[in-house]
């Protein structure tokens, strides 16, 4: 942040000092800043600000008294007068030399002035496009450490600009900004007042940092020995923070090539799925359904397929027998995701034991406009509902709300919470959000998928640990059940009512979901049943099991575009690779469900934006093909192996026997034992689980 007026010699390119970064959290948020919306300025600006200098300036644009393109003529002039004047010339030979001359200071003066208009047509077109985008980093972050060096660094371009613009005269050396140290300065002094206030508010509640009272009990977090694949540790916030901007490349060579696995090397190679498929929306907009999904395949194979494989038939992590559990959230544009997380650290016997992989695909308002759901807005003369699809704020980030709050900050320092960040634009669906949560997995003893909008009863942790064991397969059993339903201002949830089981199908008819299985719910067992007893199918929307489940039924990553279908698939793949299927006797989770008249987002609405063909349609074309891998997997007479190659859709089976069917029972022996008839596409009354007869 000097203003040293050294200037970098004729023809030697300017070095930009890179940043060190250091282990003080400080250093990781500006290198995590830069990453973001902001470095797209800051890089820019240094480079722009760096070529000014060397180039320009040197050739007297802005380094004469008048500026513009005047300074070139005086600075031949005081060239000349250097060399002693004009030296007298032979009769007759003046004319033709004084008109070379001027001929050649009206060329160096065109020369001059043409490219002084290209450095001001740059400088102000550097400085508009810029100025939307720090806007929309200004509503995605608030007020942040960028603003002072914004101001700083856009102070210098309209001098500058003034210089070329021969508005003002360039009468103080080029002002060097060190961007990287205004900002660490910047990010230091927030951080210090950040924890100010964070200090503040624990003394105010009485909490005590690094304890966490239960029962008048302390628990114990992990230690970095028990698990040295959690270091380095990765932190949730802010959104966009790169792992390889951190952590440099090795972290993804160690964890793909030598068995050297850490979360931050997951996190790494999944970012750079993401950062590929960014790319591959762009150039694809315009692309045919099977095109896309032929080259999405592609995409998986190359970037997300080395991880599988590296893994494949075992744990990425040692599994630790603490009792620990981990929470999988795919979380859409949830603006429940904060309380969600609330919700289950207070509740929790053991919250220390809790560990949260986060899935957050939100409109963050970067080089988009977000946008609602369909909402209605009241009805026509005819009664029937008029909607609306309306611009709107990025959606607010939970895991900011959670982190930020001081009762529960402690679980977002300790490493707790893992998030992964994911443009709106990126997103295809549940089953891609939660194979990519699946991946945040550290090797926690248990492993919860649920959604990102629940309430959670007292204890629930410790209930729903003692309620797996308690099921006769144990330990490869599998709790499952729809939750009863809450709404917003609802009472503290207490839990405790009868569960749910999930006991039959139906084959879809909607033209939508192309004769898919679905799954609901059956009868009850009462309130007085001696254990668990096994249910047909697993609900997508939550289930629990010992973490050996990840090995065994891996989450599959070809199945984009699909909301239909993975309950079916899930099911199937669990109870042929013998992990029977129970249902909890007591809920001790409740869900909000949620109709169309809410008017929240979907992601078949982004799916339609993205690609330019507005609505559900293009989403349906695409999912119709994903579906086929199900329902290959399922038996479909429809979708045979000949079938998808007559269709050439044959892609929809890259690498099926990693996803497909287990080997300790087979899927007719699943169809007989759920009483599904494929040929006829029905789904028989399944009498053990309705009436609670199989332990």
């Amino acid at each position: 942040n000097g203003d040293t007026s050294n200037r970098t010699p004729r023809n030697k390119k300017k070095r930009v000092r890179p940043l060190n970064p250091s282990n003080d959290g400080g250093a990781k948020i500006i290198i995590a800043l830069l990453a973001g919306a902001g470095a797209a300025f800051l890089l820019s600006l240094l480079l722009l600000m760096s070529r000014l200098e060397s180039q320009e300036f040197e050739n007297g644009l802005l380094n004469s008294n008048v500026g513009g393109a005047q300074g070139v003529d005086d600075t031949l002039y005081e060239e000349q007068q250097e060399m002693g004047g004009v030296l007298p010339l032979p009769n007759g030979a003046w004319r033709k030399q004084h008109d070379l001359m001027q001929q050649q200071q009206k060329g160096q003066q065109q020369i001059a002035t043409e490219r002084q208009s290209k450095l001001l047509e740059k400088i102000k077109g550097f400085k508009d496009s810029n100025v939307d985008k720090m806007n929309k980093f200004n509503k995605l972050f608030g007020a942040n450490p960028l603003d002072p060096v914004m101001k700083d660094a856009h102070k210098e371009l309209d001098r500058m600009q003034g210089v070329l613009e021969g508005k003002q005269k360039n009468d103080k050396p080029m002002k060097k900004l060190d961007l990287h140290q205004q900002l660490a300065d910047a990010v230091h002094k927030n951080e210090e007042e950040k924890k100010k206030q964070k200090a503040a508010r624990k003394k105010e509640l009485g909490i005590v940092d690094n304890v966490a009272l239960t029962q008048g009990d302390k628990v114990a977090a992990i230690s970095d020995e028990d698990a040295p694949h959690l270091q380095p540790h990765f932190p949730p916030l802010p959104p966009h923070t790169m792992s390889v901007e951190l952590f440099g490349e090795k972290i993804i060579t160690d964890t793909l090539s030598h068995n050297k696995p850490t979360m931050a090397g997951i996190i790494a190679i999944l970012q750079r799925f993401l950062q590929n498929l960014h790319q591959f929306l762009k150039d694809h907009r315009d692309s045919k359904a099977p095109t896309v999904i032929n080259e999405y395949f592609a995409l998986v194979t190359k970037y997300l397929v080395p991880l599988e494989e590296a893994y494949r038939d075992k744990p990425v992590f040692p599994i630790r027998e603490d009792g620990s559990i981990f929470m999988s959230l795919g979380a859409y544009r949830d603006h429940l995701l904060g309380e969600t997380l609330r919700q289950a650290f207070k509740n929790a016997a053991s919250p220390d034991k809790l560990f949260v992989g986060a899935v957050v695909q939100n409109c963050f308002g970067i080089d988009v406009t977000c946008r609602t759901g369909v909402e209605v807005k009241g009805q026509d003369e005819h009664g029937r509902p008029i909607t609306k699809i309306s611009d709107r704020e990025p959606d607010v980030n939970g895991i900011e709300q959670f982190c930020d709050d001081p009762e529960y900050t402690k679980y977002c320092d300790s490493g707790q919470i893992r998030a992964l960040y994911v443009n709106e634009t990126e997103s295809n669906g549940p089953t891609t959000a939660r194979y990519f949560a699946s991946k945040l997995w550290g090797g926690e003893t248990y492993f919860l998928q649920a959604d990102a909008h629940l309430r959670f009863a007292p204890k629930w942790d410790r209930l729903y640990t003692e309620e797996a064991k308690a099921a006769k397969s144990y330990p490869k059993a599998v709790l499952s059940a729809y939750p009863p339903g809450f709404s917003e201002g609802d009472p503290p949830y207490k839990g405790g009512t009868v569960g749910t089981r999930l006991c039959t199908c139906a084959f879809s008819t909607s033209d939508v979901e192309h004769h898919i299985i679905r799954i609901n719910t059956g009868g009850t067992c009462g309130e007085n049943a001696n254990a668990p007893t096994q249910i047909a199918y697993i609900a997508a929307g939550f289930f629990f099991a010992r973490a050996e489940f990840l090995t065994d039924v891996p989450f599959d990553p070809f199945l984009p575009w699909c909301f239909m279908g993975e309950e079916i698939a899930l099911s199937l793949r669990a109870w042929t690779n013998g992990w029977d299927i129970y249902a909890p006797r007591k809920n001790l989770i409740a869900h909000q469900y949620r109709p169309g008249r809410m008017g929240l987002p979907k992601f078949w609405e982004n799916t339609g934006r993205v690609f330019g063909r507005p609505g559900p349609g293009f989403n349906t074309q695409l999912q119709s093909i994903s579906l086929k891998r199900v329902k290959y997997m399922v038996g479909y007479k429809d979708t045979t192996k000949e079938a998808l190659e007559d269709l050439g859709h044959s892609v929809v089976l890259t690498d099926f026997q990693h996803y497909g069917p287990g080997e300790t029972r087979t899927m007719d022996e699943f169809l007989e034992h759920v009483n599904i008839d494929i040929e006829k596409e029905q789904c028989g009354n399944i009498k053990w689980c309705n009436k609670c007869l199989m332990d």
